[in-house]
């Protein structure tokens, strides 16, 4: 048997899938299509794209974003409430290796290191 910070993780994992899924609570999904969504996500973006994807949404819009994230926590464990969390393979999850982030442009600029050596630190000579 596994231990309840296992069962936790998994929980908190399938809600941050449903939580970026396509998925909407005003469509009255069926547990099927919560399962499937859950899939979906994990397959586009990995575990930690899902993660990253939470983080953002909460950060750009907490108010929705806990809306939302109290709606996956139910959907997901009433959806997966009959898989048994036992060691082994689940049918249907597949853990794959996460994906490279997608940084825009814009946003991130690398630094030549010349930059951060040249002029030393604050208040020394270089």
């Amino acid at each position: 048997m596994w231990s309840a910070m296992h069962e936790l993780s998994i929980r908190t994992f399938q809600a941050d899938a449903l939580f970026v899924s396509v998925l909407q609570r005003s469509d009255e999904p069926s547990a099927g299509q919560v399962r499937h969504a859950v899939a979906a996500a994990i397959d586009a973006f990995g575990w930690p794209g899902c993660a990253e994807r939470v983080a953002q949404e909460f950060g750009d819009h907490p108010e929705t974003a806990v809306i939302r994230m109290r709606w996956a926590r139910v959907a997901a464990r009433e959806a997966f409430a009959d898989s048994a969390l036992e060691p082994g393979p689940h049918p249907g999850l597949v853990v794959r290796p996460p994906r490279p982030a997608l940084v825009p442009h814009s946003r991130w600029h690398p630094v030549p290191m010349s930059v951060h050596t040249s002029k030393g630190r604050a208040g020394q000579n270089a």
